[in-house]
């Protein structure tokens, strides 16, 4: 589901700047807003097939994607700051947030309740 988020956002990026000609100022955020929104509609009906409140799960959605690009400019400057390439604090960056993404997705986010389970009539 990443990878397709990460196409839709290079793509309309590319589609919008180089076609369009929208500036990169603008066209960056609004390919990156797109593929949030794809990426969180792919994330909660494939992948964790969530029943749980919508509107509870996209604020927590909302606040996890804050919290990941804090840390990711973090990451990646602190790699430029320290002289090593920003490309690799990058990849560095993405790799954490992926692995922490999907376990918050699964267990914070996207987190079905379990209903209690009946007691046996004897």
């Amino acid at each position: 589901m990443g990878g397709l988020s990460f196409a839709l956002d290079l793509g309309l990026l590319v589609l919008l700047h180089e076609v369009v000609g929208v500036d990169l100022v603008i066209a960056t955020p609004i390919a990156f807003l797109v593929s949030l929104v794809f990426n969180y509609f792919l994330q909660r009906i494939f992948t964790f097939q969530a029943t749980n409140h919508h509107g509870v799960s996209a604020a927590k959605y909302i606040s996890l994607v804050i919290f990941n690009v804090v840390v990711s400019d973090f990451i990646v400057t602190g790699f430029d700051a320290l002289g090593w390439y920003y490309i690799i604090g990058k990849g560095t960056s993405t790799v954490l947030t992926t692995v922490w993404n999907y376990f918050l997705y699964r267990e914070w986010i996207f987190k079905n309740k379990v209903a209690p389970l009946e007691k046996s009539r004897a």
